[in-house]
């Protein structure tokens, strides 16, 4: 009951300082990626803004893993934008808050454990993917759109001053932790830029020049939809995909950030809090989002380990929205531009190249694959689906060739067959072409001592060349099998013919 009712580990010593300037530096980065998607999907930057502050507060509060941040993340609204586009932005904040619903469903009937089943090459692809897109997220920053709307590369002067002022920020990033660990590198940079910046009167492209983000609380808003069947039919689909895309993005920053920090997060809680942050956004005019990667990196990089830095950053962007948008507006986009590349080349698994040459060549496989839908579709959903399905199609036909059997006839003319590995739809085939119904003797006994019956296509196939030695007038016998494959073929006996023979009580793990 603690845990359920306890918002805070107050337990654990918590460094202000890192939290404070975690906080601020978050909410610095948070700022451009949610207001260039916000723009992209044609939305009020507002919009994007509002869902920062929103998902960031409701996740570092009741979410399951301290450290990590969430925001109005591109991932999730990319898949909205057809949406937007075809019934406007009404229809996005009631599929937001189904979005959340269905979120809320998987945390509440403890879904969460199943993102455990990713397997590591699918991670290291969809990182690679993840850096790639915050990379060329920031590349699109050096372009410029006049005054007829046309974009274009910037060029000259301006051109060499953007990239300067980057590669300044770039080396701040890198270089600073060398000097002292003490104030985030990031924070520092961005500082840096903005005082070479406003000193010496240089003019490059600002947050101003994105969009000015100044605004009011949110306040509540009932989507103004019909309520009928036809809409939930048009909602749906795009709730689904959001809720699994979100779901996935935020439970794989929660595994990255279990590794990075070497503690336990609840997936399940996690879960809950960012179907209630995406509910609390579709009735607050926010875009809705979950996990970003880049900021929790950033977070962590700054020494953040607890929630408050996620909270710091979401006020902070509040009271920016509220006040403090003539100030922001002002920082040069090359500073916010040099921290995300920074970011974007430390979220890219540098090992998986390191160790390629180790690792199968399925593997390998796997994570390119992951990696170029990712960056190619922007669907994170699909890109994980995918690279899971080939994983499980790799494993299983692995499996499926290690089935073996190894034959003796004892003193009595009874033949044995020895099974080594476990029957299930990949190697039924190999499984029954090792028998000889036609040549064996009357009493054949199958022993599956080490092996198990997995599924209902090995239960077929045992049915089936059960009925082959029936039909030679001979007995087939199952022997040593453990209790989960006996309750397996007692469930299905309605469908299958086999004799199992009544031997001690076989357990998998011996008692201790």
């Amino acid at each position: 009951m603690k845990n359920t009712i306890s918002l805070f580990d107050f337990s654990k010593k918590i460094n202000y300082k890192n939290e404070l300037l975690a906080g601020f530096t978050v909410a610095m980065t948070m700022i451009p990626e949610s207001l260039s998607f916000a723009i992209l999907a044609g939305l009020s930057p507002l919009t994007g803004l509002y869902a920062a502050f929103m998902m960031g507060l409701v996740t570092a509060v009741l979410g399951g893993r301290p450290g990590m941040v969430s925001g109005g993340a591109g991932a999730t609204i990319v898949v909205l934008i057809a949406l937007i586009q075809s019934h406007g932005i009404e229809y996005l904040f009631a599929t937001v808050a189904l979005a959340g619903i269905l979120q809320m469903t998987v945390g509440i009937f403890k879904l969460g454990k199943f993102v455990r089943l990713i397997p590591q090459p699918v991670m290291y692809g969809f990182l690679n993917g993840l850096a790639i897109i915050i990379f060329m997220a920031q590349v699109q920053q050096f372009k410029i759109t006049d005054s007829s709307g046309t974009v274009s590369w910037l060029q000259g002067m301006p051109l060499y001053i953007m990239a300067g002022l980057t590669a300044l920020t770039i080396a701040v990033v890198y270089f600073f932790p060398k000097i002292t660990k003490t104030v985030p590198a990031s924070l520092v940079a961005i500082i840096i830029v903005f005082a070479v910046v406003l000193g010496f009167n240089i003019p490059t492209k600002t947050v101003a020049d994105i969009a000015h983000i100044s605004g009011n609380l949110p306040s509540f808003h009932i989507p103004e939809i019909p309520f009928s069947l036809e809409t939930l039919q048009i909602i749906f689909p795009y709730a689904l995909i959001m809720a699994g895309v979100g779901l996935i993005e935020s439970l794989l920053t929660l595994s990255m950030v279990d590794e990075i920090t070497n503690t336990k997060g609840s997936a399940n809680k996690e879960s809950v809090a960012q179907g209630l942050a995406n509910i609390t956004n579709g009735f607050f005019g926010g875009m809705g989002g979950c996990a970003m990667v880049a900021q929790t990196l950033v977070n962590l990089n700054a020494g953040s380990r607890a929630r408050l830095s996620g909270i710091i950053a979401s006020l902070l962007i509040l009271i920016i929205i509220l006040c403090g948008a003539p100030v922001i507006e002002k920082i040069p986009m090359a500073a916010l531009v040099g921290v995300m590349m920074m970011v974007a080349i430390s979220t890219f698994q540098w090992v998986s190249i390191r160790i390629v040459n180790k690792m199968p060549k399925s593997d390998i496989f796997v994570g390119v694959t992951v990696a170029l839908i990712t960056v190619i579709l922007h669907n994170l959903a699909l890109a994980v689906l995918i690279g899971v399905i080939i994983s499980a199609l790799v494993f299983a036909w692995d499996n499926a060739k290690r089935i073996r059997a190894r034959k003796h006839v004892d003193e009595n003319g009874v033949k044995y067959y020895e099974i080594y590995g476990p029957l299930f739809f990949g190697s039924v085939t190999a499984f029954t072409d090792k028998f000889d119904p036609m040549n064996d003797p009357d009493q054949v006994v199958i022993d599956f001592k080490e092996s198990r019956i997995v599924d209902m296509s090995a239960i077929d196939a045992l049915d089936k060349l059960s009925k082959r030695y029936k039909q030679n007038h001979k007995t087939l016998h199952l022997r040593h099998l453990s209790e989960d494959c006996r309750k397996i073929l007692k469930n299905a006996e309605a469908v299958v013919e086999v004799n199992i023979q009544d031997d001690p009580t076989y357990k998998v793990m011996p008692e201790k």
